[in-house]
């Protein structure tokens, strides 16, 4: 019987012991997600224009820019470094030619704005030129960009990232030392839309339009055309 009583009270112990590590590793797994979680919200600064011209004066911030090549030449930080976050699309598969033709008719003539795809290199490139514990601003022209970017790099080790919230275009002019022809508020802007404003704009949607209209419908264009009186 004391044998029997022995065994019994082994196999009750092991339970016991099996059911408690059971509980604490459970208990690991549900806080360790929350503590990340908290982690990369808290180390990502979004600033305003004037706190991140503060930031490079007084903290030694390298400002990394993330345009795309054409807003970049337009106007840029000097001494910035340049790793776009999205570079031009130049492959010539039969859907991204097909995509690339629709872009070109509507944001390629509107802004001016190249025909794009991520950039698979973004994040070494980053670490080829700077270590996880470098004191880094992320700028683009909206914001939307720096944000991703941002995001991007926390996830790769870096440690000290802020990005101005409403991107370059929020940059008062004089602020920053620039290079390029414009403004870094007006890098932006491009094709038609630069050019008259609103006028541009309208002769744009016409001009599409007719495009539209001559692509899918050549026999009445056609007609029309020959409506036209010659000189």
């Amino acid at each position: 019987m004391a044998s029997i009583s022995c065994c019994c009270s082994s196999a009750l112990s092991s339970r016991s012991n099996l059911g408690t590590l059971s509980l604490r590793f459970n208990r690991v797994n549900t806080t360790r997600p929350l503590r990340r979680s908290l982690r990369i919200n808290a180390e990502i600064d979004y600033i305003n224009a004037e706190e991140a011209k503060r930031l490079v004066a007084e903290e030694g911030y390298s400002i990394v820019d993330v345009r795309d090549r054409i807003q970049f030449e337009r106007a840029h930080i000097k001494s910035c470094n340049h790793v776009p976050l999205f570079i031009e699309n130049k492959d010539n598969d039969p859907g991204t030619i097909i995509y690339r033709q629709l872009h070109n008719n509507f944001s390629g003539l509107f802004y001016g704005l190249p025909f794009t795809k991520p950039n698979p290199e973004f994040v070494e490139s980053v670490k080829s030129q700077f270590s996880p514990d470098s004191k880094i601003l992320i700028v683009c022209q909206e914001g939307l960009r720096s944000s991703g970017a941002a995001n991007k790099l926390e996830e790769a080790g870096f440690k000290n990232i802020a990005c101005i919230t409403s991107g370059l275009q929020s940059v008062k002019p004089g602020m920053f030392d620039v290079v390029g022809s414009t403004e870094l508020k007006d890098a932006g802007k491009g094709g038609l839309v630069q050019v008259q404003g609103k006028i541009s704009a309208v002769l744009g949607t016409v001009l599409i339009c007719a495009y539209l209209f001559i692509m899918f419908f050549p026999d009445q264009a056609e007609k029309i055309i020959a409506l036209v009186p010659s000189s």
